[in-house]
């Protein structure tokens, strides 16, 4: 089975089971279905950015917070092209690495927040129109923690 697949039934797993180890990962898509090494599994593991976070009182494996259900990869694609984000009166610039603004107006676009008007993509520059002055910090701050 391809890596896609499998990258989408390892964070099916991770939503339904307290995963807390490398080897509980491993053994659940082997029952799934999947032979899978351990450093099938680190890959994976970076590849989705995922995190370990406090969970009933146990560490699991969780994928990145406050993306707002948007595909992890989108996310990874943004993390890895954004320099900055800088934002005056009702407009937010994104700086990127060439050829890296369309990936991360796509996440902009897929996130939906509440006062985002629309993008525009160059080469390396994103210009992100809103829709008053007072929510700009907010967007802009709320597109900053996704590079946390």
């Amino acid at each position: 089975m391809g890596r896609n697949i499998r990258q989408s039934k390892l964070l099916e797993l991770i939503a339904k089971y307290e995963i807390e180890t490398q080897d509980d990962l491993s053994a659940e898509l082997k029952k799934a279905g999947f032979a899978v090494t351990q450093a099938t599994i680190s890959r994976d593991i970076k590849e989705l950015g995922l995190v370990k976070s406090l969970s009933n009182g146990v560490y699991k494996y969780a994928a990145p917070a406050d993306t707002g259900g948007v595909s992890v990869k989108v996310v990874n694609m943004f993390r890895e092209s954004v320099i900055s984000i800088d934002s005056a009166v009702n407009m937010i610039v994104i700086k990127t690495l060439p050829g890296g603004a369309s990936a991360a107006a796509l996440l902009v676009d897929k996130l939906n927040i509440d006062g985002v008007m629309g993008c525009i993509a160059g080469d390396d520059t994103v210009l992100v129109i809103v829709k008053s002055e007072a929510v700009t910090n907010e967007v802009a701050l709320r597109l900053q923690k996704i590079m946390d």
